[in-house]
């Protein structure tokens, strides 16, 4: 394992620290080969003598709580596969944006737009770019709203049979 070039760095410099005790060496000539602090040495050393091979691995740290809940991290995944026509929306397909602002405003979840992004793509959701140019236009009155084409555009001549 001190020699590994697969495993873990951190892994490698452990073994590698285990490895150079066994073959006789000093605290401070191994803190020097593996260019650490003695100290931190003598820790590896100890918990290896004490746990073997499972001393070298990490323990688990205490960190920042999570900030969302489960329940709430359900909630944006489950509100992120409903049809936003079905919550009466004007809109036909969700943005993070849009995500964002529903979350905000009606379920009282303030969660960012990136964090959002996150938690779908560790579920496994992906975004779709939404492609009107290809069928049926999402609003039926869009040519309407649109208005006359612009004038520098000829109009398409019309073949009679």
């Amino acid at each position: 394992m001190a020699q590994s070039r697969t495993a873990a760095a951190r892994t490698v410099e452990r073994a590698k620290i285990i490895w150079l005790a066994s073959q006789g060496r000093r605290v401070p000539a191994i803190a020097r080969d593996v260019r650490l602090n003695d100290d931190t040495v003598r820790r590896w050393l100890k918990r290896f003598n004490a746990e073997g091979l499972d001393g070298l691995r990490d323990r688990p740290r205490a960190g920042r709580p999570a900030t969302y809940t489960a329940a709430e991290a359900g909630e944006v995944v489950a509100l992120s596969l409903t049809a936003p026509q079905s919550l009466d929306l004007p809109f036909a397909s969700w943005t993070l944006d849009r995500l964002a602002a529903y979350l905000h405003d009606v379920k009282r979840i303030p969660m960012s737009r990136a964090r959002i992004g996150k938690l779908l793509a560790a579920e496994g959701l992906r975004w779709r770019t939404q492609e009107t140019w290809f069928g049926e236009r999402v609003d039926p009155a869009f040519a309407e709203k649109r208005g006359p084409s612009s004038p520098s555009t000829r109009p398409r001549l019309r073949v009679v049979s």
